[in-house]
């Protein structure tokens, strides 16, 4: 299911996102790009990402990259 129809990104894709250490609805933007047009689905990403703790939060409260290129776990 599309959950960007602005840049076609779907609920599994935000689901990969968030898996790799995306914990806000501007974490997956900067990963996807969904979010930044119209901004119509950060609803939709902010209840995919629930408010459960975030798996990399310490490293993002550290400044560390918390993020993976999808590329890199294909």
């Amino acid at each position: 299911m599309y959950i960007c129809s602005c840049f076609g990104v779907t609920e599994q894709q935000v689901k990969q996102h968030a898996e790799n250490g995306a914990c806000t609805p501007r974490q997956i933007a900067s990963a996807c790009k969904a979010g930044t047009d119209c901004g119509s689905c950060v609803r939709r990403i902010q209840a995919l990402l629930g408010r459960g703790a975030c798996p990399r939060r310490e490293l993002a409260d550290q400044g560390k990259p918390v993020l993976t290129d999808l590329a890199d776990a294909a």
